[in-house]
């Protein structure tokens, strides 16, 4: 080989190297920086969300069930016909349902992943509930949404819709 193919080797190699790293560069500027891009949760990150919310069913203390709702949440309960739009109303269902001693299983799981700040979980679950006065136990199958925001970190129920299946 020449010096002079040897230069143009050189510059063609060298001029290719430019020409991928500027278009990286471009690339990953027009992205933006990495912490300003939301990552997005798993689809089996956003159903674990139901196992917490279960867990805190079984302490039997309302509050701790309510603390996994956002401050302005909407609950359309499963047991009940009123409409509850505050922590005070939330709470208030769950020392009612809570006397049952429900244990919930999902029985099927749809997850739609939003964005990195939210996610909807909607399916079918069942809940085996305890008679608080003859200790008989009873299974009421329903469909139920939970729709989830990513706020301050904390991943939130916005709006909680679960209803009894319909007969037939």
């Amino acid at each position: 080989m020449t010096r002079r193919s040897l230069s143009k080797r050189a510059a063609v190699v060298t001029g290719a190297a430019v020409l991928v790293l500027g278009t990286v560069g471009t690339v990953a500027a027009a992205a933006g920086p990495p912490q300003h891009r939301p990552s997005h949760p798993g689809k089996d990150r956003i159903a674990a969300l139901f196992d917490t919310w279960n867990k805190a069913l079984q302490t039997g203390d309302p509050r701790k069930v309510a603390d996994l709702y956002a401050r302005d949440a909407v609950l359309l309960p499963t047991v009940s016909n009123e409409i509850r739009t505050d922590r005070a109303e939330i709470v208030d269902y769950f020392e009612h349902f809570l006397r049952n001693e429900p244990v919930g299983t999902k029985i099927e799981s749809r997850v739609n992943v939003l964005d990195g700040n939210s996610a909807i979980d909607t399916g079918i679950y069942a809940f085996t509930l305890t008679d608080p006065k003859t200790g008989a136990k009873s299974t009421v199958k329903a469909r139920y949404t939970y729709a989830y925001e990513k706020r301050n970190g904390t991943w939130l129920i916005v709006n909680h819709h679960s209803s009894k299946m319909p007969e037939g």
